[in-house]
């Protein structure tokens, strides 16, 4: 009984012995396979690099654009009275606006913008103070005389015109930017004007109507628990998100790599080896998941000690390193998977190089890595909780910037390896599928 256990056990460690010869055979193997695709290395390692410089750049500067960046703004002041010279004060201490003076008529100015010389520009009519004054006047003695003015039938008409190639996100915000100096200058104006009017007509003057300025103020700050230290940033947006985007471009390799080796014949001389499939599949893993290792240290020390140097905001990736590890390894994970599948199901190389780009590109979309999803309409809310990316994102948002912890991770971690796990499923069963037709 013991001679036999004993010699059990021996023919199970030799057996195991076999197997890990084999897969490091097989390791060897994806390994030569890889470094021989420069250009693909190239894609893997240096576009997503370049990538998250220029989108971090981009971004950064849109955050930045209303402190550094001024408007240019024509202005012509056909007023030259107390309502056009107070506007005018009021834009041009906005800081917003870069503001040129216009002299050679309206005509000249629609010339100028519609030419794309200036973003805005805003002619103030002849006579709008007069206008204005006159309207006063009647709500005044109206009022006085107990008989109320509906409308004074004469409002001043400042036209404000805007460079046709602006995008309608731009002009929205700029009108919301310009009514609310329209509002506070009318405000202004208004008491300054009714309070002449009355001295006029009362036995004892008044004295100016004057409130006092930000009778409401607005404490703008990021939602934060006592906990958390990181201030967010374009880099701690855009560093996460683009890895994810480079590390799903991975399929494109991966997928190449399985056809390559089935239309060579290689992959047939392995399994008449006795080379179990599990095995083959484990050395792509273990191959892949150290590039995308590779490409998310890349990407974060870069965002660490690189951006700085470019003038951009510090990646800050606080303490927890075990846990971006982890959501590293379920990201990366995801994205093998995937391109297991699309290896094994794609009948040539042009196939599934061109399924796995394109389809790369739509779950960025859909998974919030362009555009953010509370942006989205409804239904593409909901159908950005089916993407793969967004699982990775909201998982490195949860470390990075809510300064989250495991339980906060865990859901999208699970979520990511069970969506590897039935991708390689599909695969084993499609190719448990072409063995049974052959």
């Amino acid at each position: 009984m013991f001679v036999a256990r004993s010699a059990l056990f021996a023919t199970d460690r030799k057996k195991t012995e076999r197997l890990m010869q084999r897969l490091n055979f097989l390791i060897y193997k994806d390994f030569l396979l890889l470094i021989r695709d420069k250009a693909g290395l190239c894609m893997m390692f240096l576009m997503p690099m370049l990538l998250v410089v220029i989108m971090t750049y981009l971004q950064d500067s849109t955050f930045n654009v209303l402190h550094e960046t001024r408007i240019p703004l024509l202005l012509l002041n056909q007023d030259e009275d107390s309502l056009g010279l107070a506007i005018e004060r009021q834009i041009e201490a906005s800081g917003i606006f870069s503001v040129t003076k216009e002299t050679a008529g309206e005509a000249e100015l629609v010339r100028a913008v519609s030419q794309g010389k200036s973003m805005i520009g805003i002619v103030i009519p002849e006579n709008a103070t007069n206008q204005i004054r006159k309207n006063v006047k009647r709500y005044v003695i109206g009022a006085f005389n107990g008989t109320a003015i509906a409308s004074s039938g004469d409002s001043v008409q400042i036209n404000i015109y805007i460079d046709p190639t602006a995008k309608s996100s731009f002009r929205n915000t700029l009108m919301s930017t310009l009514r609310e100096y329209a509002v506070r200058i009318e405000s202004d104006f208004l008491f300054k004007e009714i309070t002449a009017e009355v001295d006029k007509l009362s036995p004892m003057p008044i004295a100016d109507i004057q409130l006092s300025k930000n009778q409401v103020v607005f404490n703008e700050q990021y939602a934060m628990t006592d906990k958390s230290k990181t201030i967010p940033n374009s880099t701690q947006h855009n560093v996460p998100a683009w890895s994810l985007f480079a590390i799903f471009f991975i399929t494109i390799s991966l997928a190449g790599n399985i056809i390559k080796e089935r239309e060579e014949g290689s992959f047939t001389r392995l399994l008449t080896t006795s080379c179990p499939y599990y095995l083959y599949l484990l050395s792509k893993t273990f191959v892949y998941m150290a590039v995308c290792l590779l490409q998310f240290a890349a990407i974060f020390l870069m965002g660490i000690y690189l951006f700085p140097l470019l003038g951009l905001p510090s990646l800050t990736v606080g303490t927890q390193y075990h846990l971006l590890l982890l959501m590293g390894i379920c990201s990366a994970l995801s994205a093998i998977g995937y391109g297991i599948a699309i290896g094994k199901i794609a009948t040539s190389h042009q196939q599934a190089s061109i399924f796995a780009s394109i389809s790369t590109v739509i779950m960025a979309a859909i998974g919030g890595i362009w555009i953010p999803v509370f942006a989205m309409p409804r239904p593409m809310q909901l159908l950005s909780a089916a993407s793969p990316l967004n699982w990775g994102l909201e998982g490195f948002y949860d470390l990075l910037i809510r300064d989250g912890g495991f339980l906060d991770i865990l859901p999208e971690c699970i979520a990511a390896v069970a969506f590897a796990a039935a991708c390689v499923y599909i695969a084993i069963l499609y190719h448990q599928k072409k063995r049974v037709d052959l």
